[in-house]
């Protein structure tokens, strides 16, 4: 197989403002603080710790709605806290970013529950108080518990909710990039002068979802628009991704099936008049590692006493939206079609699989790829699946917080650096620039583009002027 060029490794943390994120059952643990989530300090510490090791990012999930499908209620959610309770993470941003500098923030929001002008100022605020470090995850849902909260009737069609998905973009692309010039602002205290008046332009917008009519009431931030990441795998997901993100978490175990996804998505960017380059690809995983590689499997050993993989089946359940609790241990899962996530679903068609299969699967309660070993091994490991596969970086989730990332941080990224696979120092810059070397702002490349706020040329009024969506 051939190798990809020697480029280094981008790595964010992956995190959820919730006791259990992934790994779930490890709460327990009697070193885990995890359960420290609700205190601004549990946050800030390890912000300036994912700082210290160079990470890009953390991510962090979110869900609407409580996993309830496993069983039919929620009684093992609560018990092992299987991401309830879980708060808000855009209220952790402003708190992390004052104790960092280079640290990224990519925030998990469901654009289902939103609406684009509220949401839209929301992100651009923070985009300026982080000095361009805010990125948005795009998901659109997939829990039933979620439109019950909410006052729904249901969960819309999958690829419905991609096409409203599509029209928030389109909206909120017009609020960041439509509204307002760059030289808007002028400060000119002199001529009594804070905005030009006529470079500021109202946003009129009627469409199938959203209507909308005004001006964006937040200036250009450094980015404009967030740094975007989505994960949509099914073929309505990706063709949505691979059009507007910038960044791709996608899960996987075997690298030739990993090498598929990769390209995949990168001839469909290609296909939708962008670079191959123009998005960044990270996979889950979860990290073991200590000083040797016995001390990194007795770690796995005694972390596993701790784990629950019947949560982490609870979990599986509502992702899959089909209750496992009905099905024996040995007896092989059928595939039925659901509202849920569409590609963990698939798998019960291509491959036979039974609840001690996703058991073993999740001996830490979580899905994604496990690497154990010492932080040469996992280093070596790592370089490899990213040659192999063709991705560009890692979402690292946590096992046992925060000496997992401590962990990661002191045994494997000293590693990498020896092997010149990861940074040494940050760069100066947006999160964008970090990520993709092209300044701060989305390329002309990008979808966003045909909204862009262009001055108007002979201009006959100092009123507002109006920029209208096609």
């Amino acid at each position: 197989m051939t190798k990809t060029s020697q480029k280094k490794i981008l790595m964010n943390a992956f995190d959820m403002n919730s006791v259990g994120h992934i790994n779930h059952g490890l709460w327990t643990h009697p070193r885990d603080q995890s359960h420290r989530f609700n205190e601004l300090s549990y946050w800030t510490e390890l912000a300036k710790t994912l700082e210290a090791g160079l990470f890009d990012g953390l991510f962090i999930a979110d869900i609407t709605g409580v996993y309830d499908v496993y069983q039919n209620n929620i009684d093992l959610t609560l018990r092992e806290s299987i991401q309830l309770p879980s708060h808000d993470p855009s209220t952790l941003v402003s708190a992390m970013a004052a104790v960092t500098q280079h640290l990224g923030f990519g925030i998990t929001v469901n654009l289902s529950y939103e609406t684009p002008y509220q949401f839209a100022r929301r992100f651009a605020s923070l985009d300026h108080l982080t000095q361009g470090r805010i990125g948005w995850n795009i998901v659109t849902g997939y829990l039933d518990s979620a439109e019950r909260l909410i006052g729904h009737s249901g969960l819309k069609d999958h690829d419905l909710r991609y096409e409203q998905a599509e029209e928030f973009l389109q909206l909120c692309y017009q609020y960041w990039e439509g509204s307002w010039e760059d030289d808007a602002i002028q400060k000119d205290k002199i001529r009594r002068i804070f905005t030009d008046p006529s470079k500021v332009h109202e946003i009129q917008h009627q469409g199938r979802f959203y209507q909308s009519q005004g001006v964006f009431q937040v200036a250009p931030s450094i980015q404009r628009t967030p740094v975007l990441f989505q994960a949509g795998a099914s073929p309505r997901g990706l063709a949505f991704a691979t059009a507007h993100a910038e960044c791709i978490f996608i899960g996987g175990d075997q690298p030739k099936k990993i090498r598929q996804q990769v390209d995949k998505i990168r001839e469909l960017a290609v296909q939708q008049g962008r670079q191959a380059s123009d998005i960044k690809i990270f996979l889950g995983i979860t990290v073991v590692t200590g000083e040797t590689e016995q001390i990194a499997q007795e770690k796995l050993a005694e972390y596993r006493q701790y784990a629950s993989p019947e949560a982490g089946l609870a979990h599986y359940a509502s992702s899959v939206g089909m209750d496992l609790s009905k099905f024996a241990d040995d007896e092989i899962i059928p595939y039925q079609k659901s509202n849920s996530i569409a590609s963990v679903n698939e798998k019960f068609k291509t491959q036979q699989i039974t609840k001690n299969d996703l058991k073993n699967q999740h001996v830490l309660g979580g899905r994604y790829p496990l690497i154990v070993g010492s932080g040469s091994h996992v280093a070596q490991q790592l370089i490899d699946l990213m040659d192999d596969t063709g991705i560009d970086g890692f979402n690292l989730t946590r096992t046992v917080a925060p000496e997992s990332h401590q962990n990661f941080i002191r045994f494997v990224v000293p590693e990498l650096q020896q092997r010149g696979r990861y940074k040494t120092e940050y760069q100066a810059g947006s999160l964008r620039h970090k990520l993709h070397q092209q300044g701060d702002r989305l390329a002309a490349s990008h979808p966003a583009d045909a909204f862009r706020c262009r001055p108007l040329k002979q201009e006959k009024s100092s009123h507002l002027s109006q920029h209208i969506s096609a």
